[in-house]
Parts: C-alpha cells; structure tokens; sequence
C-alpha cells in the first residue's frame, strides 16, 4: 500500500513522557517516527511557569520546555510529526497505526503516550481564568499562592491532598464539595476535617467566577434547586480543580487491559502493557502522581523498554 510506512519504534503523544521517550530511542537509534496528537506538548503548555522540574532553577514556561525537549529529540533524529493517530490494530505484527489523514503505520513497537486530561466543570470562566488563578494542579501550581486563599473543588482523595498541600502555603483554603459529606477515605477526611486552616463549604456548587485581574473570588450556591437555596460570593486568589482525570485512552478501549477509570496497566516493574511490544508512559498510565518530571522518566524507561524487546525479536 502506497501510503504505509514502516517503523521500529512509533510513539504516539508527546509531553514530557512522548518526547523523553523520543531522545532516549533517536540516541537508541530506534529511528522512531512520533506523533504529536491534539495538543502538541502536552498538559504543560496550558501551564505559565514550571518550578518543580529539575534543571530551571528560575522556572520555566511551559510551552519552552516542551519546545526545549521537542528540539532535543529532533537532534537525535526523531521523526515528529504534528498528527493524531486515531485506531491501531493490535491483532497482527507489525502492529499497523492509523492516523487522521488515512496514512498507515507499521510499527514494531509501540510506546503510548498519550497522557490525561484534568476534570473540569464546565464553566466559561474557567477558560477565561485559566493560567490567571485556575489550575488542576496544586503540586504544580501551589506554591504561587503562599498566604493567599484558595479553592479547591472536589470531595475525594485527590481534592483532600490537595487541600492538605495547599493549607501548608497558603492563608485560607475553601473545599466547595457537592455533596453533603466527604467521598475520601476516612484518614483522609479526618486530615482536612482538623487542618484549622480548611472551611469545607458542603453542598455547594460554583457558578462562575471573577475578577479583573485574575481570579478575586467565585460565585456559589448552597443547596441548589432546594428551598433553602442561598447564593453568595467567597474572595480568594486561586480555584483547583481536584474532581479527577480522564486518560486518553479511548482509542485502546478493548486492545489491552486498562483499570475501571481508563488508565492503561502496566508492569509495575518496567513500562510492558499486556501487549508484547506495547509500551506506555507518562499519565496515560499514572492515575496517581501525575507530575512532568515522572512522566519524563517513564518515557524513558519505556524507550529502554522498546530498545530491549526489539533486540530480543532481532528487529
């Protein structure tokens, strides 16, 4: 077919996991072929400064260090292309990748990369603010807001890390939960239920928020649609999302073995998904850390991981 090519190694996303996993197989000489999917870089180039990434001691944009890595892997001679792929059939080897203009890819070994995305709820402010006082991130983003009042909304384990993270920077932390009680588990709940600095708003829901030069405060409602109902104002300088991620894993649904959330299994020891040949790094397969500098090492390690297969196939 006229249109399919053939690689050792295809890599599929990119972010911190796809592009250290594309330097580490262009140095393997893998000559591997990457498609960047949707969002080129990944989650962090909706982000402003990275702190938390080793090697920037001053920070870091985002979207820099995303065309920092993307730069190094080109030098090793990466193919990377600014596509989507869109259905692989596992069924055969090579495994043969499709991608959104109807180009076929046979790959030898594949490494996911696709990442997740955070959870949010919906409101146009939330754009609007995004980078300005919104994020889904409080490892990443918290330290911005030292003796500042924050929101997180959420009432599980996650959003109760969060809070807890966030209580050691900043003044004031609102926990706006939905329901009238705490899903987290009960060490968990009984951390922010005692941290002096927590006010856990119960049965409440955000319907926008405000400000003119960033996030100054959310709009919310307590009890809504009931009779009861009571709308009011709460000033604070930062809104987390903490309400979960969803992986981008749709396409592989059915293909290989994934938890009940849809992040993608894999050894525990090494990158292997129960698929020979398929690799997966990064928060596709990270339902808990979700950190660049994580992803950045599963990628290599699951490089590693294609390197060594391919040598045992002889490929």
């Amino acid at each position: 077919m006229a249109d399919r090519e053939y690689t050792r190694c295809l890599i599929i996303g990119s972010g911190p996991a796809g592009y250290t996993a594309a330097i580490y197989a262009g140095r393997a000489n893998l000559q591997p072929i990457e498609y960047c999917g949707l969002q080129i870089g990944g989650q962090l180039t909706t982000t402003t400064i990275v702190e938390n990434f080793p090697g920037y001691p001053q920070g870091v944009d985002g979207n820099q260090m995303m065309m920092d890595l993307r730069s190094q892997a080109t030098n090793f001679g990466v193919d990377i292309r600014d596509g989507v792929i869109t259905k692989v059939d596992f069924s055969k080897k090579p495994y043969v990748a499709t991608t959104d203009r109807g180009a076929e890819i046979e790959a030898e070994s594949i490494i996911i990369a696709t990442g997740a995305t955070a959870k949010y709820l919906g409101l146009d402010d939330e754009k609007k603010y995004m980078g300005q006082g919104v994020s889904a991130c409080a490892t990443c983003d918290g330290f911005f807001y030292r003796k500042k009042v924050v929101a997180v909304v959420g009432g599980g384990d996650t959003a109760c890390e969060e809070a807890n993270y966030l209580a050691g920077l900043a003044s004031k932390v609102y926990m706006i939960v939905r329901k009238p009680y705490l899903r987290a588990s009960e060490v968990m709940k009984k951390r922010v239920e005692e941290n002096e600095k927590i006010e856990i708003l119960y049965e409440t829901n955000t319907l926008g928020l405000f400000g003119d030069n960033g996030v100054e405060g959310a709009h919310v409602v307590y009890r809504k649609g009931e009779s009861d109902e009571k709308k009011y104002d709460i000033a604070i300088d930062g809104f987390f999302l903490a309400i979960g991620h969803k992986p981008q894993t749709d396409i592989f649904k059915g293909s290989m073995d994934m938890d009940e959330q849809g992040f993608i299994k894999v050894n525990g020891i090494n990158q292997k998904t129960n698929i020979d040949g398929v690799f997966a790094a990064g928060d596709v397969c990270d339902p808990h850390y979700q950190q660049a500098i994580i992803a950045a090492a599963t990628g290599a390690k699951a490089a590693l991981d294609a390197q060594e297969y391919l040598n045992q196939i002889g490929k």
